[in-house]
């Protein structure tokens, strides 16, 4: 996983982007990064960016994030869907590869 360092947030027009937006402070963020993790393993094709949402309030509410963790999968430029629940593994896994 990228840990996004911009100092603004910028979200690609072309292709598939993968954003995972979390606090540091918060634990269930901390469980869906590990999660995360191991579907980048079953899916080495995907690239997954990192984001602590503490820097980037406005963009937060630009894109209208109701709470964290929260993973964003851009296609285009355009949000396609924002994950909230990481249920599991293998449904993160699912959904993620419907998008390969």
């Amino acid at each position: 996983m990228i840990e996004w360092k911009e100092k603004q947030l910028n979200i690609q027009n072309e292709g598939l982007m993968l954003l995972y937006l979390y606090t540091p402070m918060c634990g269930t963020c901390q469980l869906a990064k590990r999660m995360i993790q191991v579907v980048e393993e079953l899916l080495p094709t995907l690239q997954i960016q990192s984001v602590n949402l503490n820097f980037y309030p406005n963009e937060a509410v630009e894109l209208e994030i109701e709470s964290v963790p929260c993973l964003l999968v851009i296609r285009d430029g355009e949000v396609k869907d924002k994950i909230y629940a990481f249920q599991s593994v293998g449904f993160l896994y699912e959904t993620l590869k419907a998008f390969v």
